[in-house]
């Protein structure tokens, strides 16, 4: 027994150490003692499909796993070299979509102690602030209506001294990106309208402007001497407990500096009215009720999605608010993962309620040989016109034209690129969408484009396409069944 004593000590003693030396080399070895071992190789993908999908949208989800999906993962060539994933918001917005300023984004409607049954000066003066004549001949304020209002009156800043109105001003209202005025009021001395405090006023046709209603009001002086204005931060402004609110060009979501008439100031005022002033009410009464229920939905919908990852096993969660105006960076997230996570040649980019034929896309790589670096293969539009209102407004690109972009159906990225953009992630500046996103983070690397049209910028049905969008699932499931029937979903004769 002794004899085996002495044999086993020193292999005792020698793994004591070992372990020992492993313990303590985890400061020079960043991985700690597994650094000391072998590590396993990514698996290689020769694309990697990512699917922008909303929170909601489990039924898309659900036809494209029975669809195209199915067929890749059926596939005795694609299914190895095809990794398909969902890119999903992980928080979901907490406000429901009647309280937010438009259904885009999360913000708040933040509406309290409403202004009713009256009418309601917009802006003034300060009694402690003076009337100074300014250089300014032009000057214009923009503002984005929050819920319905009546402008009953415009006006103009003008201190009579006791000698009457002796000004010829113009005052006029455009909807943004509108050449014509809704309406204008014209002060003279014959025809000075009325005085109120400060102010002098005119009434004007009447129009409700509606929610999310985006305008500019316009002074302009048709004397030689300036007008009579302030800058906006030495004005009060009255929104009427929030209906409206002035936009101003240093602020966020502000109208790029070209796109405004003048000089960015108040000159006058508008009288108007609150519209709905019960249904606001009642909505108002009711808010908290449907928030404590848009929660319990949220709670649900997230349960709902972990069991659905978790069956799947197709779907990445990237740190963002599902909200449309969050889906650059939702992509631009899902790029750092692709990076962090896999090892792949080329990025596929579609949406959820796109068709995708994938057999036709890799032969077309094929074909073409389009899997090499600093490649951009898609549907591009070229010279597309900024929109500055409704759900693509983009308030941030000065620009009137964006650069050239591809179709969001699908395109096709090289490796390199994805790499830049996820290596650029958290400096890249976001747009209103991620296709637009895309183009005008493109500008700055000049990828070598390649124009095809199979890839569809609208809902279409043509032969050898390799994608085409906005289809509900039951389209996107007869589409398939054709495709399946007859090889082309476009030629079926059930069609």
């Amino acid at each position: 027994m002794r004899n085996w004593l002495v044999l086993l000590c020193p292999c005792a003693v020698g793994v004591a150490l070992h372990l020992w030396l492993l313990l303590s080399c985890r400061g020079s070895h960043p991985a700690g003692p597994l650094s000391l071992f072998p590590q396993w190789k990514l698996k290689h993908y020769d694309v990697i499909v990512g699917v922008l999908s909303a929170r909601h949208n489990h039924e898309l989800r659900s036809v494209i796993r029975n669809t195209w999906f199915k067929h890749l993962k059926q596939h005795p060539a694609l299914s190895q070299r095809v990794l398909v994933k969902f890119i999903i918001g992980a928080h979901g917005c907490a406000v429901p979509v009647k309280d937010r300023e438009d259904p885009y984004s999360c913000k708040l409607l933040n509406i309290s102690n409403p202004v009713l049954n009256q009418e309601i000066e917009a802006f003034s003066l300060p009694e402690d602030v003076p009337s100074v004549l300014s250089e300014d001949r032009i000057v214009s304020v923009n503002f984005r209506v929050l819920y319905p209002i009546v402008i009953t009156s415009l006006g103009v800043f003008y201190e009579a001294d006791g000698v009457g109105f002796q000004r010829n001003i113009t005052v006029k209202l455009y909807q943004a990106e509108h050449e014509e005025a809704i309406f204008s009021a014209r002060f003279s001395p014959p025809s000075c309208g009325v005085q109120v405090n400060r102010l002098w006023y005119k009434p004007v046709e009447q129009f409700i402007l509606p929610e999310s209603f985006e305008g500019t009001i316009v002074w302009e002086s048709q004397d030689l001497q300036g007008l009579i204005s302030r800058n906006l931060h030495k004005v009060m402004v009255n929104d009427g407990g929030g209906v409206f609110r002035v936009i101003t060009q240093a602020g966020e979501g502000s109208l790029p500096h070209e796109l405004t008439e003048g000089v960015e100031g108040i000159a006058g005022g508008f009288i108007y009215t609150i519209q709905e002033g019960d249904a606001l009410l009642q909505n108002l009464h009711t808010r908290l009720e449907r928030f404590t229920s848009h929660i319990k939905n949220l709670e649900k919908e997230d349960t709902l999605l972990k069991e659905e990852s978790s069956t799947y096993d197709d779907i990445v969660f990237v740190d963002v608010i599902d909200t449309y105006r969050n889906v650059p960076t939702k992509l631009l997230n899902f790029y750092r993962w692709t990076v962090e996570s896999t090892s792949f040649d080329l990025l596929l980019k579609t949406d959820d309620d796109c068709y995708i034929d994938l057999e036709a896309v890799f032969n077309r790589i094929m074909q073409k040989k389009l899997d090499r670096p600093n490649i951009w293969w898609g549907n591009f539009r070229l010279n597309w016109a900024v929109d500055r209102t409704g759900k693509w407004q983009e308030l941030e690109y000065p620009s009137p034209a964006y650069p050239a972009f591809a179709c969001g159906s699908g395109y096709v990225i090289s490796k390199d690129i994805v790499q830049w953009l996820a290596s650029n992630s958290e400096r890249l500046k976001t747009y209103q969408g991620e296709d637009v996103s895309m183009g005008i983070w493109m500008a700055a690397v000049g990828p070598k484009r390649y124009q095809d049209g199979l890839w569809l910028c609208e809902k279409t049905c043509e032969s050898g396409m390799l994608s085409s969008p906005q289809y509900s699932p039951q389209e996107l499931k007869e589409l398939w069944r054709l495709k399946e029937l007859c090889g082309d979903p476009c030629r079926c004769e059930e069609r």
